[in-house]
């Protein structure tokens, strides 16, 4: 029986690769002489950004989605967290990086396949839902709905098997 998962994923090498770039070009920037701007990539996926006011912040922001726009890294993935002060003057920002479906997007798509009646039985297992249907074209005609129904989210479609 042919099936596919629905998953959240982002490339994990690329993402380092573009944190990279963006603190090389922070630190060669003259805009940002002196200042303590940078971006830190945690264990847990979770960005931290440092800067020394908000304009900056919003700086840095902006060239780390650029340089993730050009690595193929869809920015829908990001979740900007509260605005806290740190020591002094400086600021940080998390943000969130996704990964895996959360049990109430689960749901969205699983009941936004079967309410078009398609003939694919969706199944919620951890932070994946597969689809499985007795044909391929019905698992295509899924993947196209939930490309239409579903854009606040970049989705992956992964392990089509036959």
């Amino acid at each position: 029986m042919p099936s596919f998962d629905v998953t959240i994923e982002v490339d994990k090498v690329e993402l380092k690769n573009a944190i990279d770039q963006s603190n090389k070009e922070i630190s060669n920037r003259f805009d940002f002489k002196g200042s303590d701007a940078r971006i830190e990539l945690s264990d847990d996926e979770t960005l931290s950004i440092f800067a020394d006011d908000e304009f900056k912040m919003d700086q840095v922001y902006d060239l780390m989605i650029s340089k993730m726009a050009k690595r193929k890294i869809d920015v829908r993935s990001l979740a900007k967290q509260k605005l806290e002060k740190i020591s002094g003057d400086k600021l940080k920002q998390s943000v969130a990086v996704l990964s895996g479906i959360d049990k109430e997007l689960a749901k969205k798509i699983v009941r936004t396949v079967k309410d078009q009646k398609l003939k694919a039985q969706g199944s919620i297992q951890g932070d994946v839902v597969r689809f499985s249907g007795s044909k391929r074209d019905i698992l295509q005609s899924v993947i196209s709905l939930l490309k239409t129904e579903i854009t606040e989210l970049p989705l992956q479609y992964k392990n089509f098997r036959d």
